[in-house]
């Protein structure tokens, strides 16, 4: 796994973590980098690579480290003599594709490569010449959307024959235990008694939370009463670039950042719905999570993976919003870039994403619905049923 964040592919790996453990397993779990500010730990069955973050080697030692990773993990594969691994993420998936070890391998791949790809970037190009040679090592590479495994053939020339799809994994029970915790700091307790939109994940130039920002802008106009709050710790130019866009609109009174935390499910039961207006996902955990624990959701159509998650009909959405049984699905903002935007202009899809959030906020039809249609949404999201399919031969 790449650190011990809270972000999505962290979460996922620690779910795995638990139920093989739970299941009589011997699990150990290897992040890339190991942080003091951590918040998932695996305490006597963690190991690590290094012990600080990439900003913090040169770029000289970043590029050695990129050459003896697979030479490190081989030596941990040996010594612990794992039979099988899992890798969490394109780095991930790299190194162990060049370790040339005799387990059982299985990759995963959880956002559309074609646009993260477009970035010209070391890692990037590293990956699409993997994609056609050292990937055939591993046995299985999983896509955890339909909408994933058709972006690799279609539009990144995969042409192995061992991708399989496998949604992720959620332990529900867990997730709704940690939602029932109390919120401690009573400044929170009383944000969270009001109509509450809450963001939850990193705050990147993927998720573009500049366009949620101008968006509740937008709603002001006609509704007033509800605050944007982020949950989350990110990038420090798109930070800056939210906050410097809430001063501009005034909403710095409507807006709140808590930053990371390390239950984020007791403030997500609590809010009114769920925001996601990112430029491309894969099947992001939030929105099971988010439908687990029956708060509404308003998203971006960012992926196909995005209608495979928030409906059982098999839709479509072009430039109009959608009502489905866990929320509502709006216009993709990606226009082919993943930079801090140039202009603050208003654009279409702002509307579109405003108008959603209002109809979801002055009815609760919404969540009605999603109560209605929980188990048949959630299904397929069973945690014995997933981290089995992982396990197995690649079913060709």
């Amino acid at each position: 796994m790449p650190y011990g964040s809270v972000g999505g592919m962290e979460r996922l790996a620690f779910t795995f973590y638990n139920h093989y453990k739970n299941q009589g397993y011997v699990v150990k779990a290897l992040k890339i980098i190991k942080l003091d500010n951590d918040i998932i730990n695996f305490d006597e069955d963690e190991l690590y690579l290094k012990p600080y973050d990439f900003n913090e080697m040169s770029k000289t030692e970043r590029l050695m480290f990129y050459v003896k990773a697979p030479l490190m993990i081989r030596k941990i594969i040996k010594k612990e003599k794992f039979t099988h691994s899992i890798a969490f993420g394109d780095m991930s998936n790299i190194f162990s594709s060049l370790t040339f070890t005799k387990d059982f391998k299985i990759g995963s791949i959880h956002a559309l490569k074609s646009v993260e790809l477009n970035n010209p970037t070391l890692l990037n190009k590293l990956l699409r010449f993997c994609f056609k040679t050292s990937f055939k090592k591993l046995n299985k590479l999983v896509c955890i959307s339909k909408a994933i495994k058709k972006d690799l053939i279609e539009n990144c020339d995969y042409k192995l024959d061992n991708l399989e799809i496998i949604y992720n994994p959620h332990d529900l029970a867990e997730i709704k235990n940690k939602s029932l915790k109390c919120i401690e700091d009573r400044s929170e307790q009383e944000l969270f008694t009001g109509n509450v939109i809450l963001f939850l994940g990193r705050l990147s130039h993927q998720k573009s939370p500049w366009h949620l920002i101008k968006s509740f802008y937008l709603l002001q106009e006609k509704y007033k009463d509800a605050t944007l709050v982020f949950v989350g710790d990110g990038v420090k130019e798109v930070i800056e670039y939210s906050k410097n866009l809430i001063s501009k609109f005034k909403l710095s009174d409507k807006i709140v950042f808590l930053g990371r935390k390390s239950n984020p499910y007791q403030y997500l039961i609590k809010s009114k719905m769920l925001a996601l207006s990112s430029l491309y996902e894969g099947t992001p955990n939030v929105i099971v999570e988010s439908m687990s624990l029956g708060i509404p959701i308003v998203s971006s159509c960012c992926t196909d993976g995005i209608l495979e998650l928030m409906s059982t009909e098999d839709i479509k959405v072009f430039d109009q919003n959608v009502e489905v049984e866990s929320g509502i699905i709006t216009p993709n903002f990606y226009k082919g870039t993943l930079a801090i935007p140039e202009s603050d202009e208003f654009v279409k899809e702002e509307h579109n994403f405003a108008d959603a959030m209002y109809e979801v906020l002055k009815s609760d039809n919404f969540e009605k619905s999603l109560e209605k249609s929980k188990n048949d949404l959630l299904n397929k999201f069973d945690v014995d049923l997933v981290s089995n399919q992982y396990l197995e031969p690649i079913n060709k």
